[in-house]
Order: C-alpha cells, then sequence, then structure tokens
C-alpha cells in the first residue's frame, strides 16, 4: 500500500512505542480511560502494551489485546502528544500485527462495506418493517451486534428536499473536485454527499464522483491489513481514471484510508474548500438553535472543526452550541459500536447527557457513524430531537 513504511512491523512498531515518554498529557483526553479508570485503557498503557508485543516480551492473549481492540482511534492523544507521538501509526501496526479480533463481526461488516446490497436490504427492511420485529430473533440481548446493527438501521430519517446543482463556471483540473461517496455513507449519507455537490457547484468548483465502495477504513483500523490493501489499491485505480486536483469525502472516517491511499493527493472533507470561498456562498436566515456535535476524526485527523464553524455561522439567525471536547466521544468509532454494543451505548450516554441539558431544536453531526449512533440513543430515549449532517444543513439553507 502507497505511504505505508518499508521496515519490518516488529521493529516499526518499537520504534514508535519509543517516542513515547510516559508523561501521562493523553490522559486527560482519553475517552476510554475516563470510561474504565484503567490504566491499561489509556493511550500509555497500551503503547506499553504495543511495545512488549513487538520485542516479544510478552505472548498475544485475549487479556493482553482487549485494550489495544478497546481503543476507539480518536487520536485526542495524538493531538495533545507533546513528543510526536504517532499514536495512530502505531495502532494500526500493532493490530495488522495481532490480526482482527476474533468476535468481529465479520458477516455484518462485509454487509456494511457493500453499498448495493446494502442499500437493496435498507429497502427490503423498510418494506417489510423489520426494524421493529427482527430485533426478537436476535434475542434481548442488549450487546448483541446484530440488536446494534438495527438499532442504526432504525435511526434513518427520511430525506430533507435540496435545490438544484449549479453549474459550475470553471472546469478546469485545479478546480475540479472529485468527491469519494464510500460505502455506508453512499447510503445512509446520500444527501449529505448531494449537498457537498450542491455547496462546492455553488462556491465555483466542478464536481466528479467516484463509484461507491469501501476505503479501506474499517479493515485497516480492525487489522485486517490484507483486505484494506485491497481497498487501497481501488482508490489508487479509481482515483487514476479521474481528471481531478482534490478529493473530498463527507466521511471524516474515511480520511485516514484515502491519505495512505493517495500520499500525493489533497485529501480533505468539503469545509476547506468551501472556506476558501466563502464570500460566493449566502445562507438564508435559520432561526433555530442546533448542537454540534463535531466527531473525533473531523477533530483530530480533518482537523476542519474550525472551517465547520465558519460556514455554520455565516447562516443568520442559527444558534449555535458545540458539544464538550475531549475526553468526551460517542462511541461509535467505525466498527467499535459493533464490536462493543455495550462500551459504545456507556460512551454515548455520556455525551447525550450534555445534549439533554440543551435546549436545542437540532443535533449535527459529519460523520455517518457517529450520527446514526447518536440518533438511535435519541430514539430509545424517546426524544424527537432531529438529527442531520452540516452539509444538508448548510444545502438547505444556501440562498441560489
Amino acid at each position: 500500500m502507497n505511504g505505508m513504511p518499508s521496515e519490518k512491523p516488529h521493529h516499526r512498531i518499537a520504534v514508535l512505542a519509543d517516542q513515547c515518554v510516559q508523561c501521562g498529557l493523553c490522559l486527560p483526553v482519553c475517552p476510554t480511560y475516563a470510561l474504565d479508570g484503567n490504566e491499561a485503557e489509556s493511550p500509555r498503557g497500551r503503547i506499553a502494551i504495543a511495545a512488549a508485543l513487538a520485542r516479544g516480551q510478552v505472548s498475544p492473549s485475549p487479556a493482553l489485546r482487549e485494550p489495544l481492540d478497546h481503543c476507539l482511534g480518536c487520536l485526542n492523544c495524538q493531538r495533545v502528544c507533546p513528543a510526536g507521538v504517532q499514536y495512530e501509526e502505531l495502532l494500526v501496526e500493532t493490530r495488522a500485527l495481532l490480526g482482527p479480533a476474533p468476535a468481529r463481526p465479520r458477516l455484518l461488516l462485509g454487509l456494511v462495506k457493500r453499498p448495493k446490497l446494502n442499500r437493496w436490504l435498507q429497502r427490503v427492511a423498510h418494506w417489510t418493517g423489520a426494524a421493529s420485529w427482527l430485533p426478537a430473533i436476535f434475542g434481548t440481548r442488549g450487546d448483541s451486534p446484530w440488536r446494534m446493527a438495527l438499532s442504526l438501521l432504525g435511526s434513518s430519517q427520511p430525506s430533507s428536499p435540496l435545490p438544484a446543482s449549479p453549474k459550475a463556471e470553471s472546469s478546469s483540473q485545479s478546480d475540479t473536485v472529485a468527491l469519494f461517496p464510500g460505502c455506508a455513507a453512499s447510503v445512509q449519507d446520500a444527501e449529505a454527499e448531494r449537498a457537498a455537490e450542491i455547496l462546492l457547484s455553488a462556491a465555483g468548483y466542478r464536481v466528479v464522483r467516484m463509484p461507491a465502495f469501501c476505503c479501506g477504513a474499517l479493515d485497516l483500523h480492525d487489522g485486517a491489513a490484507a483486505d484494506a490493501e485491497k481497498s487501497a489499491a481501488r482508490v489508487q485505480q479509481a482515483w487514476a481514471s479521474l481528471r481531478a486536483e482534490r478529493l473530498v469525502t463527507v466521511t471524516p472516517g474515511c480520511l485516514s484510508a484515502l491519505r495512505r491511499a493517495l500520499p500525493d493527493v489533497r485529501v480533505d472533507d468539503p469545509y476547506r474548500l468551501l472556506t476558501e470561498r466563502i464570500e460566493s456562498l449566502r445562507f438564508r436566515p435559520l432561526p433555530r438553535r442546533a448542537a454540534l456535535h463535531v466527531p473525533c476524526t473531523q477533530a483530530n485527523v480533518a482537523r476542519s472543526d474550525a472551517a465547520l464553524m465558519q460556514l455554520l455561522q455565516r447562516i443568520p439567525d442559527l444558534e449555535l452550541q458545540r458539544l464538550p471536547a475531549p475526553p468526551y466521544c460517542c462511541g461509535a468509532a467505525g466498527s467499535h459500536v459493533l464490536q462493543f454494543p455495550e462500551r459504545a451505548r456507556r460512551l454515548r450516554d455520556d455525551m447525550l447527557s450534555h445534549v439533554n441539558t440543551l435546549d436545542v431544536q437540532l443535533l449535527l453531526s459529519s460523520n455517518i457513524g457517529c450520527r446514526l449512533h447518536l440518533a438511535a440513543g435519541l430514539a430509545e430515549q424517546v426524544s424527537t430531537l432531529p438529527t442531520m449532517h452540516p452539509l444538508t444543513l448548510l444545502a438547505q439553507q444556501w440562498e441560489s
């Protein structure tokens, strides 16, 4: 895979681990350390475990790998680390060394990663009302991956009307942006992708679409290195057939995998591109109060939260309240919500407890996994608070 280090995995992990000076500044921003109060469930503890595994000081065991599997990959620790530890690289390398967790729901994730099948199954579920009766088949346990998946499916909300996409006047390659649909996002966040096209076109960009498929992020962060490499090769092949300068995705959870596959391409979410031409965008007033959830990947990988705030603040009369920063995380974290539903639910409940203290009429979140997870939690609370992708709101309020 392009961008992957050439050193042997064991040596690479040991080198990455040696960067940690054990200062502990990562502990206050780690969601799992806040959840468990256990050193092994902290970045510092996980780095020590990874180093011991790499050096052959310990052998892999279920108890030893559990803290590594629990890690959300939120990268709050990497952002605050004074020593510049490349924690994401270390986590990816260590999980690849161990391989996928035995309890990883492979069949379920296989469905998620296949957009056409996913779309067909959701239509069948909608026609049959499966979200209401299927849970009984999978038992009453609240920690079943399938039950959690059904709750996410049941949290989908009806689409909203969007304006027609304008034609960009410029067609030069420097103004051409490719939109990567992804897998789950191409189905569950199709509305946000249309919104991105509308806004980018309104800002003067020409938008072309890549085919919808999995970027490999789920496999990359679950230790399924061979499958992640196949997805990366598919990304490279699809990109090579396009005449575009930049690649964008509405799902910040895809960014790391796309950047690893295309290290020489500018890969981002749409917000920074839109703020570069923000003066060309006008929005209608919206007298509503909204809570803004900034996903960990947007804050720590895309680092576009300031650009998103700048865009939303262009909507007159919209009152924004940003939800608390680290160590709070909703717990979705790619496949984590399916592998560890009970832990994901506890993390989500902490986040929603803050939402419930606010007098808001809308909850915004830009990552598909986070948005569905939060919406499912609200549904469990019998809350009618709607959730929406920020791009969808911006497109609805765009003044053509």
